[in-house]
């Protein structure tokens, strides 16, 4: 398949999520903002479309066994194993990391004072993705399960108090903006995770620990604004229709 610079970054991620490697090396926002060109994204950070069209097209020809190919999934497992995979991953990482930078505010803070910055931002992240990913567990998916369950049994869906799945999509793509935004704030105030000269052992576990975070994030993000959710909203109207 030839990509060309009209292919829309999250499409080409949901579609092989192998390319989302050669988006974050060049430091591309597939998730939060896939909804970008190409040539679009290389103008805005300068970066030469023919080179990245070049390592898309290197990449292809690669072996594909070992990637998962998450568009072809059914609606209903794809929003379980969101739950099961990256909520859980949420709840229990956030409490490990916390404490760490804790640790790291009260030994470095004073020597580097970003420290308490990114704890701030961190902790504020774990609360609002709490809150996120209950709604999501409580009345988006359970109505992308229902929609499914009414395609295979081919039954009438009743209107949700919501309207339609486009209202909470929207709100939960807004969400998924701010932390985005967020993580690219604490990215920034770590130098990209990398560690001072006078890093103790806790200082490399704790950083190393928040990318893994935050590139968990931007898988579970992608499932969701780039899969899941356009896969849904186009499901309602096929039920409505």
């Amino acid at each position: 398949m030839t990509i060309t610079k009209e292919k829309i970054v999250g499409e080409l991620v949901a579609e092989d999520y192998r390319t989302a490697q050669i988006f974050k090396n060049h430091k591309i926002d597939f998730c939060c903002n896939g909804n970008r060109s190409i040539e679009t994204v290389c103008e805005t950070g300068s970066i030469p479309l023919d080179t990245l069209l070049d390592e898309i097209a290197t990449l292809q020809k690669a072996n594909t066994d070992s990637a998962n190919d998450y568009k072809t999934w059914p609606l209903d497992l794809l929003a379980d194993y969101i739950i099961k995979k990256h909520h859980r991953y949420v709840a229990t990482r956030s409490s490990e990391i916390v404490p760490y930078l804790e640790k790291l505010c009260k030994v470095h803070g004073e020597r580097h004072n970003e420290l308490f910055t990114i704890n701030e931002e961190f902790k504020a992240s774990v609360g609002e993705l709490a809150a996120h990913m209950k709604k999501e567990e409580l009345i988006l998916f359970p109505f992308i399960k229902k929609m499914v369950e009414a395609k295979e049994e081919g039954k009438e869906i009743p209107l949700p108090n919501f309207g339609t799945v486009e209202n909470p999509v929207e709100m939960m793509k807004e969400e998924h903006d701010v932390e985005g935004e967020r993580f690219r704030k604490i990215a920034g105030l770590t130098n990209n995770y990398q560690v001072p000269a006078d890093a103790c052992n806790t200082y490399r576990v704790t950083f190393s620990l928040l990318k893994e975070f935050e590139e968990d994030l931007q898988l579970h993000i992608h499932l969701e604004n780039n899969i899941l959710f356009p896969k849904a909203i186009a499901l309602e109207k096929e039920l409505r229709s």
